[in-house]
């Protein structure tokens, strides 16, 4: 284990870690998709959902915060230095201080939520829905809560692992998280209602956490309850988590912002924004996670080990591949929106109706994809600086940005108002955060958007033709006369070859990043499975 931490993670075994994880996230979004279009199935656009929405709001909050947040990006660059230093103990004392803790803070919150679930909802989250649906979305937060807990044991495990610069566990437990709920949705949801579909949430979780609790127990971790005051590390982990927790604040507070505005207009618009936000969140999870997720130890211990030159490249490296993966999505998303949602949701209880919301909403999401993904790995960034402050900063403003789009773009635009508002918002907090990073990384994007400049011809290529194709395909897929395979062949066709075209395009306009990445693909899909002695494939 040690030998494994302390070898610094090289380019080429980024790439080949990012292709594991990419698959697994592809995977992972794929089961999602599955579980998305049987919910819907299963309830559509329905009063009931909307509650189901509502209610996971404060556990998602809780388990950024309390769970997640002490083992998030504040806790690995820590841990990773450990590693590096060939402190084991202390590393593991480390951990096992930071989940007692965590552990004992939860469950003093838990019992605080018990008690006020319904002034939350009612006050904060949702004060538009009827009573009826409030009171449903506090039982349901209720027992939701239990979701926190396990996923954040998971969570725990996860940071360790990756700090070891083991990705495959992690990559894997999201699959048996949605496995969990597809069960939930299948058979406990048509004699439970949501009740049900909650029992398959908690479910998931255990399975999130148990998995990841058996790969960490094979390095020889062992969780004991301990609090360890001089331990190496904290001190530098609290200092960092105060500003890191306000940060996982400012991202929650956005989406219960949505929530909160689109309870005033009806409950189909908290289901429909739902619906689009994970539609909007598969390119996002397939790339700007996948390649966060291995560039956060990576770049900690490029800093760690003062070569900054080398941290400098490989994240722009990174990003550039990143925002020309995305980008397509975005085109797709604008031009279509009602194909995409009619082939995967509109059969079951999910109408026509639901289908123009939902489509409405997604449309809306698009612009802000590159966003979201610039910010993600620009506070990977900053954090493996170990600098907390500037994501907090950034964040803040994109929370008040957010208030007063979506207070000025109800009222005209109704739930789309809402998507647009969050765009703008996370548009905003990308433009402050680069600026506060390069001030104190020294990092700047500007080679990074010259390199970019290049791809400009053929994404508005690609625009051009989704445009002229967006109207036909719309009308071949409408299921309103039946569905059936040759749709969705169609489908599928249709983006498949449209993204080719894309990244061949990219090709031709000569993407160097794109390039070896593609040239990695078809070494790794070659290459016979092995061992890495980095721990990076861990079959």
């Amino acid at each position: 284990m040690a030998d494994a931490a302390t070898t610094t993670t090289t380019p080429q075994r980024v790439a080949r870690a990012t292709v594991i994880v990419a698959a697994c996230f592809v995977a992972s979004r794929i089961l999602g998709l599955a579980r998305d279009v049987l919910i819907a199935a299963r309830f559509g656009t329905s009063p009931d959902y909307a509650a189901y929405v509502a209610a996971f709001r404060i556990p998602d909050l809780v388990f950024l915060v309390v769970m997640s947040g002490a083992f998030g990006s504040a806790f690995i660059p820590v841990y990773a230095e450990l590693l590096a230093r060939r402190q084991v103990r202390s590393a593991w004392t480390l951990a096992n201080t930071l989940l007692t803790i965590s552990l004992a803070l939860f469950f003093l919150v838990w019992l605080v939520i018990f008690l006020i679930a319904d002034i939350v909802i009612g006050s904060i989250v949702a004060p538009g829905l009827p009573p009826s649906e409030r009171a449903l979305a506090a039982d349901l937060t209720r027992f939701l809560m239990l979701s926190p807990l396990l996923l954040g044991i998971g969570a725990a495990a996860k940071a360790m692992l990756e700090s070891e610069a083991r990705f495959t566990e992690p990559a894997i437990a999201p699959l048996l998280y949605n496995i969990g709920i597809i069960l939930g949705a299948l058979l406990l949801a048509p004699r439970w209602g949501v009740y049900g579909l909650s029992l398959g949430v908690v479910l998931g979780a255990g399975a999130y956490a148990a998995f990841q609790l058996w790969a960490l127990g094979r390095t020889g971790w062992r969780y004991r309850p301990m609090i360890q005051r001089h331990v190496p590390g904290l001190r530098e982990v609290a200092r960092m988590l105060g500003p890191r927790l306000l940060a996982q604040v400012a991202m929650q507070a956005n989406i219960v912002v949505l929530t909160n505005f689109a309870s005033r207009i009806g409950q189909q618009q908290i289901a429909a924004l739902q619906y689009a936000y994970q539609i909007f969140l598969l390119p996002y999870g397939i790339v700007a996670l996948s390649v966060a997720t291995v560039l956060l130890p990576t770049l900690s211990q490029y800093r760690t080990h003062g070569q900054l030159a080398e941290l400098r490249e490989l994240f722009g490296r990174a990003l550039r591949s990143a925002v020309l993966l995305v980008t397509p999505a975005i085109v797709f998303f604008a031009a279509f929106d009602r194909s995409i949602v009619q082939t995967l949701f509109q059969f079951g209880a999910f109408t026509a109706t639901s289908t123009t919301l939902v489509s409405e909403a997604l449309r809306w999401f698009a612009p802000g994809l590159i966003a979201f993904t610039v910010v993600e790995l620009l506070t990977r960034l900053s954090y493996s600086f170990k600098d907390s402050t500037a994501p907090v900063i950034a964040g803040g403003i994109a929370v008040a940005c957010n208030l007063l789009s979506s207070a000025l773009l109800l009222q005209p635009m109704g739930h789309r108002g809402l998507a647009l508002s969050l765009s703008i918002a996370t548009t905003v907090e990308m433009v402050v955060l680069a600026v506060l990073v390069q001030r104190r990384t020294g990092v700047s994007l500007v080679p990074t958007l010259r390199e970019l400049g290049r791809a400009i011809p053929g994404i508005l290529l690609l625009a051009v033709v989704s445009v002229l194709f967006s109207g036909p395909l719309a009308q071949a897929t409408d299921p309103s006369h039946g569905r059936s395979v040759t749709q969705f062949a169609l489908f599928v066709y249709t983006l498949t070859a449209l993204l080719a075209s894309y990244l061949t395009l990219l090709l031709v306009f000569r993407q160097p990043d794109i390039l070896a990445l593609l040239d990695r693909l078809i070494r790794y899909g070659r290459a016979p499975a092995r061992r890495v002695r980095t721990g990076i494939l861990d079959r």
